[in-house]
């Protein structure tokens, strides 16, 4: 009788001791579908951070040819840039609509506000917030004084050019207010400071937190 009671306090304990086990590998089994989903969000974020702060990845763009048929050259057509905006004090060079500009950042501190200039002035439908919009851009940083992402040579989207939409959730504020109001054919120099670009993020390689942005964006089409 005592055998047998112990056999039985015995098996007790080891089915309790695997209910135990059952229960802490459902739980880790748990954990480890939360971190695949946080990992997954902040993959899918760091996609968006490097295209201009764009709700869809580069590779999801159409197939629709960038137009070319816009503008030869620089033009006197009235600017469309904000005048809340200054314009910046040392700009790149003009170029040529349509082919990789030459991206200069401006010697000496950041400035701490927004800077737009028009390197040319386009002579198309002018663009505003909500639009449907296909750019060709280079970026380049003051914490790297240097050019580090360009749509021109950026495989996925070289030939059709960055495609998103003017809103915010899509691109990054100062791409909201940089762009609106260009006219397709044109080109524009922004620089972005920290509040209106990625803030205290470290956004991708030579992003660096706190970091002020200098783009160049060529306006190829609406819609």
């Amino acid at each position: 009788m005592a055998t047998s009671k112990r056999e039985r306090q015995k098996a007790a304990r080891r089915e309790k001791l695997e209910r135990q086990q059952r229960a802490e590998r459902r739980r880790r089994s748990v954990r480890r579908g939360v971190i695949g989903v946080i990992v997954a969000a902040l993959v899918i974020g760091t996609g968006f951070v490097l295209f201009g702060g764009s709700g869809k990845s580069p590779t999801t763009t159409t197939t629709t040819s960038p137009t070319t048929t816009t503008t030869s050259g620089p033009t006197t057509t009235t600017t469309a840039v904000p005048t809340s905006f200054a314009k910046v004090a040392d700009p790149s060079p003009a170029g040529t609509f349509g082919k990789e500009p030459t991206l200069v950042v401006p010697p000496g501190a950041p400035p701490t506000s927004m800077q737009v200039s028009d390197l040319i002035t386009g002579t198309g439908p002018a663009a505003k917030v909500g639009d449907k919009l296909t750019v060709q851009y280079v970026l380049a940083t003051y914490s790297t004084r240097k050019v580090i992402q360009a749509s021109w040579t950026t495989p996925s989207i070289a030939k059709t050019g960055f495609q998103f939409t003017l809103a915010l959730g899509s691109v990054i504020p100062g791409w909201v207010d940089g762009v609106a109001g260009m006219r397709v054919g044109g080109r524009r120099e922004l620089i972005i400071p920290p509040a209106l670009g990625y803030g205290n993020v470290a956004a991708g390689p030579g992003i660096a937190k706190n970091d002020t942005l200098v783009f160049i964006v060529d306006l190829l089409k609406i819609g």
